[in-house]
């Protein structure tokens, strides 16, 4: 409730009059929720160079996250007839920063509903969301060929870091 209620006071500037004749919200999402999550996940890894859709990696991936909320949290974008977006929070600790950090992931909002502000109202609320539980930082992957998703989280005020990913595929 308080996250609702400082999300409303901060964000002002959305056009609220689209957003409550929709009544679109921000809500943790529920395993009742997981069929449309592993559709939106598929339909980012379809954009995605590094990774292919695959509905039962999708499914058990997500459903760790659901079911263990000490691991994360999954957030969805939803109006009365279906979910339209979607963000997963991974929780780990920064021995650099001394304290639980966020790993953003998996954030999308389907094609028909992008660039009406619903993606930035999706992440205001992660941020409230990180600020009120104490986070430290903030930190995701974001494709180097999509500068339109760089843009987007650059203007939302996440910065390039010196780090360089890299991964060891086990499986």
């Amino acid at each position: 409730m308080m996250l609702k209620k400082a999300y409303q006071m901060e964000n002002s500037h959305l056009n609220k009059e689209t957003i409550i004749q929709q009544n679109v919200r921000v809500e943790p999402a529920t395993i009742e929720d997981l069929p449309k999550l592993v559709q939106l996940v598929e339909e980012l890894m379809n954009l995605q160079g590094d990774f292919m859709p695959n509905r039962e990696a999708h499914e058990r991936g997500l459903a760790l996250i659901l079911e263990q909320p000490n691991r994360g949290r999954i957030f969805v974008l939803r109006n009365d007839d279906c979910i339209f977006g979607m963000v997963n929070l991974l929780f780990t600790i920064s021995t650099a920063m001394g304290g639980l950090v966020i790993l953003l992931e998996d954030f999308v909002i389907h094609p028909n509903h992008r660039a009406q502000g619903y993606g930035t109202m999706l992440l205001d609320y992660v941020k409230e969301f990180a600020k009120l539980k104490k986070f430290k930082r903030i930190t995701l992957l974001t494709d180097k060929i999509s500068s339109e998703s760089q843009n987007f989280f650059k203007k939302e005020g996440f910065d390039h870091s010196n780090m360089i990913p890299m991964r060891l595929i086990l499986d």
